[in-house]
């Protein structure tokens, strides 16, 4: 076999002896977004116009390592593993490239001091975390990607029925599963009103509670990212942020502005986001912070406590005026194709089952900084 699957590269990166992946597409997409540890030979053009020019440069490889040969979608990277194992080298493809890698999910219990048990399913190539919260045989899902049988696995291992299906805001780098998986169970699908524009979801509020088994699930409404963002208290002993707040950053505030979507401007977002943090800094020191994404490739468990948290993220020691002039005057690139995936997220667009890959790619790019 001359290919390698995206999960089973998932796997062995995590080993000593892992593979080199060499990934040959153009340098400027590969600082974009890339396979952490992934070295880049930019021989595409090459490739495609004349195999023999992209002998040279590949000969400086290794040859006592496995390589993985990348590209966006698995086909100019086979050329370039058809041409290495002609010269010699142990090389296999991966399975759809980097379209591929962004499907991976992996998963991993959360510690969390409460009566029952938080499951983190992450999604290295995207930066997206989403959390399934077990208590006493039911199940609910919060910020699910479209790769619902990520979700079914968990259900399976914890003998849990889903109750609901919650999505902390309309996110803008990735295609909420959240409707389709609670339609597929016939349980609600919650979301803040202000960000549910187009979609029969079952609204939440301010100070609201939902009960998942013996758990409370307090909703805590923290706007400024998207009108319509929420966190989630689990007993004071977990808050699932989404992208009010990360571990090292807080979430940008000018996507759904810059999407047509939001009446608002980006200061007024930010001052409003600013206000967002302080109630969340309110709540227990040791309670663990799980947002919805770490665009660092993320290995789950991605947990940390309030106060370290707070000590470790720079934004939250600024000031309301040097906050609002911060976030509102550098902005990072943004996620690719996010007006549509906003878009879709909020019920405006439907998006075909066979462009949602496409749709996805690129990196993760919803922190502020």
């Amino acid at each position: 076999m001359q290919e390698i699957s995206p999960a089973e590269l998932g796997e062995q990166l995590q080993d000593d002896d892992a593979p080199l992946v060499l990934d040959i597409r153009h340098q400027e997409e590969f600082e974009e977004w890339h396979i952490p540890g992934s070295r880049n030979v930019d021989v595409y053009d090459e490739l495609t116009e004349d195999p023999e020019q992209a002998i040279e440069p590949l000969t400086d490889l290794p040859r006592d390592e496995r390589i993985v040969t990348v590209c966006a979608a698995g086909v100019v990277s086979q050329a370039a593993t058809e041409l290495l194992r002609e010269l010699g080298y142990d090389a296999v493809t991966l399975t759809d490239g980097m379209n591929g890698w962004s499907r991976v999910h992996r998963r991993a219990k959360v510690p969390a001091d409460i009566d029952g048990t938080v499951v983190q399913v992450a999604r290295p190539g995207k930066g997206c975390l989403s959390h399934v919260l077990v208590s006493d045989g039911e199940a609910a899902v919060f910020d699910p990607s479209h790769y619902l049988d990520e979700y079914h696995t968990v259900f399976d291992e914890y003998d849990a029925d889903l109750v609901g299906v919650f999505d902390t805001h309309a996110h803008a780098d990735h295609v909420s599963g959240a409707a389709d998986l609670a339609a597929r169970h016939d349980v609600p699908y919650y979301l803040h009103q202000k960000d549910a524009l187009a979609l029969d979801a079952t609204p939440v509020e301010d100070g609201q509670t939902v009960t998942v088994g013996s758990l409370d699930i307090e909703v805590v409404h923290t706007p400024g990212h998207s009108e319509g963002s929420v966190s989630f208290d689990v007993e004071g002993a977990a808050l699932l942020t989404g992208d009010t707040l990360f571990h090292d950053s807080v979430g940008r505030v000018e996507l759904g502005v810059e999407a047509g979507i939001e009446d608002a401007d980006v200061e007024g977002n930010a001052a409003t986001l600013y206000e967002s943090l302080q109630r969340l800094l309110d709540c227990p020191d040791d309670a663990v912070v799980l947002p919805a994404h770490d665009p660092r490739s993320p290995e789950p468990p991605v947990a940390a406590t309030l106060a370290a948290v707070r000590a470790r993220n720079d934004d939250l020691g600024r000031d309301r005026d040097e906050f609002v002039e911060e976030l509102a005057s550098d902005i990072p690139d943004h996620p690719p194709n996010f007006e549509r995936v906003k878009r879709t997220n909020v019920g405006q667009e439907a998006v075909p089952e066979d462009e949602l890959a496409e749709l996805e790619l690129g990196p993760n790019n919803c922190a502020a900084e």
